[in-house]
């Protein structure tokens, strides 16, 4: 079986959660990514923010929140991306990156073709948990 790692920044506001559209793309993600040579989930998960948000995480507040499994959004069939959610508190304010077109608060109410496989099965997980609307 083919996965792909990723790491997600779960930030949530008024239960809304922050999601970003990439340049180029028609569907919203969470924030994060896949690591880069032996990063640690922290060290990736810095960079990754740093990168699509331009605030700066805060590692000791860096939470383990949960692991979730889907089919990888426009990849073949039997292709799965493993997503390891955190929270965490961060400097700066959030901002969209040069690679990010624009960011948005969502809620369980988005329409599911507008979100990958495994951000609808988060969406799900956190209305679940009354985290978000």
């Amino acid at each position: 079986m083919d996965l792909i790692d990723k790491l997600a920044f779960i930030y949530i506001i008024d239960r809304k959660i922050l999601s970003t559209r990439s340049k180029g793309k028609d569907a919203w993600y969470i924030p994060g990514g896949k690591r880069e040579d032996n990063e640690s989930d922290q060290e990736a998960l810095i960079r990754e923010v740093k990168e699509e948000l331009t605030v700066d995480l805060k590692p000791e507040t860096i939470n383990y929140l949960e692991t979730f499994k889907a089919q990888a959004h426009g990849k073949p069939e039997g292709v799965m991306v493993q997503m390891t959610c955190y929270t965490a508190d961060f400097t700066g304010d959030i901002e969209p990156s040069s690679e990010i077109a624009e960011i948005a608060w969502l809620t369980s109410d988005t329409d599911p073709k507008l979100l990958s496989p495994v951000d609808r099965i988060i969406f799900a997980y956190l209305k679940e948990k009354n985290l978000i609307d």
